[in-house]
């Protein structure tokens, strides 16, 4: 007998040099946001941590409930205006 591979291949997938503590996705969208964008998760800064989230959503697809997948998309909102804030501050000095 074949036994199938889970569908769900994104939970061994990660990078050498960064890669988001385990059971990151599963917290709320404030704890998200922190630690992506912080300097030992995301040391290229927020921009990488938002990459990170991003690969993570659409490599999930279609196995994100509902309510994962609108406290995801709230924490991309709250990168994303992290990263806003860097460029803007980056640009005043």
């Amino acid at each position: 007998m074949h036994r199938r591979k889970s569908k769900r291949w994104i939970a061994s997938v990660t990078t050498v040099s960064t890669s988001p503590p385990p059971g990151l996705f599963t917290k709320d969208a404030d704890t998200i946001a922190r630690t992506l964008a912080s300097k030992k998760v995301s040391p290229k800064g927020p921009v990488s941590g938002l990459r990170m989230l991003l690969y993570f959503i659409n490599r999930a697809g279609k196995g994100l409930s509902v309510a994962r997948r609108r406290e995801l998309e709230k924490a991309k909102k709250l990168l994303s205006q992290r990263v806003a804030r860097a460029k803007t501050s980056r640009k005043k000095s």
